[in-house]
């Protein structure tokens, strides 16, 4: 299948997301009215797509980047799950977006010919993957820790599909001592930074051993 922005599903997997201990990542205050959530909201950044989105999407596509169809093992790296909402800056869900993950494995190797030693890079971790917004705006992505490699700060790159348009940014982890030198994100300010800055917490209610945070993407619309 070729790259694009197209229809995706949840995966056969997506029952390893559910459960009560992921309600503390995605619960959004109903108590907020739109005008105090509009007041607080801003349009995530927009970002490059990077070099290195997928060629050919893989065949194994969905939402859990950890577990390949078909590899002897899964993924190198510590689990994380990312979770969220898909919004309008006024707060209004947008249901059915979808939202596209990529990123490198654990040693730096993109899923793109392009990267460098694609030779070494690890076939139990799936690259891409693709989910699809609930009736709430909710996605999620059980997927590894971002690494880093030479010239980036760890990051995974999203792509938004939605009513409200298309959104192309990247997501950066808490306290990484590579976010001051990275050449993208220095061109943030604070409010932007804050917008693409996750910090990724211990989840073990989630997963034994995992990572847990919450990215929520606001579009302008």
């Amino acid at each position: 299948m070729r790259s694009s922005f197209s229809a995706g599903r949840i995966g056969r997997r997506a029952a390893l997301l559910g459960g009560a201990g992921l309600a503390a990542y995605i619960f959004v205050p109903r108590v907020l009215g739109r005008r105090a959530m509009a007041q607080s909201l801003i349009p995530t950044p927009m970002q490059t797509a990077g070099p290195f989105y997928p060629v050919e999407i893989p065949a194994d596509a969905d939402n859990n980047l950890v577990d390949v169809r078909g590899a002897a093992a899964p993924a190198e790296g510590q689990v994380a799950h990312i979770l969220g909402r898909v919004m309008t800056v006024a707060g209004e869900p947008l249901p059915g977006a979808m939202v596209e993950i990529w990123q490198c494995d654990a040693q730096g190797i993109y899923l793109h010919p392009g990267s460098r030693r694609q030779a070494s890079r690890d076939p139990g971790f799936q690259g891409y993957g693709r989910a699809i917004a609930d009736a709430d705006g909710h996605y999620r992505f059980r997927t590894i820790r971002p690494a880093p490699y030479t010239g980036r700060t760890p990051h995974i790159h999203v792509g938004v599909r939605s009513a409200a348009g298309e959104l192309v940014t990247q997501m950066f982890v808490a306290d990484e001592p590579g976010n001051a030198r990275d050449f993208l994100y220095r061109r943030l300010d604070a409010r932007q930074r804050a917008a693409v800055t996750v910090r990724l917490a211990p989840a073990v209610e989630v997963e034994q051993g995992a990572l847990a945070g919450r990215f929520d993407l606001v579009l302008p619309a």
